[in-house]
């Protein structure tokens, strides 16, 4: 029997005003960096203050929001952005991009660990750990989306997606969230406050 998904993209609405899951994701991922990350920049090894942690979390936003976006017009529809290139800040239409967003925080981490006088290397043991968390919330904001699903299955969890063909897929979005976030977090979760490994 086939299983369709029915969940409203839609978290809240307040009038015109309407709160989107996949945008919840990323609060969700920004909270946790900063939550797990002034407990690691407390520790007695790290190269930064906790009270810079509000500030990485700054700097990773706009990477990763601009990057994501960039990245998306320029891999995904670079054609409609020569004819129209006001499409590049119409971000209340969707697309986002996993390889210009990890571009975007990896220029704006490198511009950070600049300001705070440490290497990149010494700036990645810090937030090492705290990216899996993040990206498992994107996962799971795909997957309310109704976006990038797997391939077609006759497997029992397979679902009909309502943005996609009539065929049950694959939900690879829940995969890759597990993958992504249980299982790269959770050896790393032992370690949240403990030196890094030279």
């Amino acid at each position: 029997m086939l299983s369709y998904l029915h969940i409203d993209p839609i978290a809240l609405s307040l009038g015109p005003v309407k709160v989107h899951w996949y945008g919840l994701m990323y609060v969700i991922g920004f909270a946790a960096v900063w939550f797990l990350g002034q407990k690691r920049a407390q520790q007695s090894w790290s190269p930064i203050k906790p009270e810079a942690i509000e500030y990485l979390v700054t700097y990773g936003a706009i990477g990763v929001i601009f990057g994501g976006r960039i990245g998306y017009i320029l891999f995904y529809n670079f054609g409609e952005f020569l004819s129209n290139p006001i499409i590049l800040f119409k971000i209340w239409q969707g697309g986002m991009s996993f390889h210009g967003g990890m571009l975007g925080v990896s220029i704006a981490m490198w511009f950070f660990a600049k300001k705070q006088h440490c290497t990149m290397m010494q700036l990645t043991d810090i937030i090492a750990p705290l990216a899996p968390i993040g990206l498992g919330a994107g996962r799971i904001g795909n997957f309310i989306n109704s976006e990038l699903w797997g391939r077609p299955t006759d497997m029992p969890w397979a679902k009909v997606f309502p943005n996609g063909d009539p065929l049950a897929r694959h939900p690879s979005q829940l995969y890759e969230a597990l993958l992504e976030k249980v299982l790269c977090y959770l050896p790393c979760s032992g370690s949240i406050t403990a030196s890094p490994d030279r």
